[in-house]
């Protein structure tokens, strides 16, 4: 059994799965590889998601310790921006794995 964040999987490959699984988790993180997004740009990004999706999709991974917020509060109007942790940043090579094999599945 492997445990994270109190919450136990029966092998590797689900802890990951159960981590960055889902239809948009890999999506933000694929976008915050760059570096540090405010909300309005992740939705440019993202057109098809729902606000409340990304919304609840961030606080997941903010969560989770992949994400992190960072609120600046030193003159209105107030900016938030979402950037990847070094956990988050630890699952770029898988991210980008992900995007190369959809690259190739797109040409076949």
């Amino acid at each position: 059994m492997h445990t994270f964040k109190g919450k136990e999987y029966p092998c590797c490959t689900s802890l990951t799965m159960g981590v960055i699984g889902g239809k948009w988790k890999t999506v933000i993180i694929y976008h915050l590889i760059e570096g540090p997004l405010r909300y309005n740009e992740l939705r440019k990004q993202m057109p098809s998601v729902t606000e409340r999706t990304l919304s609840l999709q961030l606080k997941t991974l903010e969560s989770d310790g992949i994400i992190d917020r960072k609120v600046y509060t030193t003159k209105p109007p107030l900016k938030v921006e979402y950037m990847l942790t070094n956990l988050g940043k630890s699952l770029i090579p898988l991210i980008n794995a992900i995007a190369d094999w959809g690259r190739k599945a797109d040409e076949v």
